[in-house]
């Protein structure tokens, strides 16, 4: 089996925790941590001592828990970028690349051997709670020059360029693919949390509900 490692922001981190074994528990803990708990209940003392390591070698990685959380996010969104790269190289078609991404983008996720030391399972179900919170907030600006969201922007820039491909004259790709990403992860934590905003139930099969959805969504728009 082949381990791969994706290429992150070197800003997020004060150490890069693909680097070592103390890192990648640092990681995987973590995101199992704040699946549980919750990110206002996750503090690095609770980490620490879940790993049995002193605080001030998680802090060695990450100098606060807002900036490893959005060192995880932005993981998942360079995860999700990859993958939709490597399953959209050799297509031809914009519409069949278009109905990929979405498909990649909105599917239950399972956990990838490629990537061990992480839980995409866990890692989507944060997403859905909690990602809001990185550029929520106060020093969104310099997180942003600091390129804190770049893997983020090339994930939507990468599938905008498929609607581009599809209507060349359709003058919203970027806004309707920002969008989209917000409200797929919106659907499904109101089908979980707040059932009456949607159709989808978490009864059924929410996440294929969820790319039905999108996919008319954005072509029927695009394509208007």
């Amino acid at each position: 089996m082949v381990v791969l490692q994706l290429v992150l922001n070197k800003n997020l981190y004060s150490k890069d925790p693909q680097s070592s074994e103390l890192g990648q528990r640092i990681t995987e803990h973590s995101i199992e941590m704040i699946h549980q708990l919750g990110f206002e209940g996750f503090t690095f003392k609770k980490l620490s001592d879940r790993i049995d390591c002193t605080e001030a070698s998680v802090y060695r990685y990450f100098e606060n828990k807002h900036r490893l959380l959005v060192y995880l996010i932005t993981w998942y969104w360079a995860w999700l970028d990859y993958r939709i790269e490597y399953e959209t190289h050799n297509l031809e078609d914009p519409k069949t690349k278009l109905s990929r991404a979405l498909r990649i983008i909105t599917e239950k996720k399972m956990k990838d051997p490629a990537f061990p030391d992480i839980n995409e399972e866990a890692l989507h179900k944060i997403v859905i709670a909690e990602s809001h919170k990185i550029y929520l907030a106060k020093q969104v600006d310099e997180d942003n020059k600091d390129g804190f969201f770049r893997g983020y922007k090339s994930l939507c820039k990468k599938i905008a360029e498929f609607i581009t491909e599809i209507n060349p004259s359709y003058p919203y790709p970027s806004t309707i693919v920002s969008t989209a990403m917000m409200v797929a992860n919106q659907q499904i934590f109101f089908a979980e949390h707040l059932p009456s905003l949607t159709e989808l139930s978490k009864e059924d099969d929410p996440y294929m509900a969820n790319y039905e959805f999108l996919k008319s969504m954005i072509f029927q728009t695009i394509e208007a």
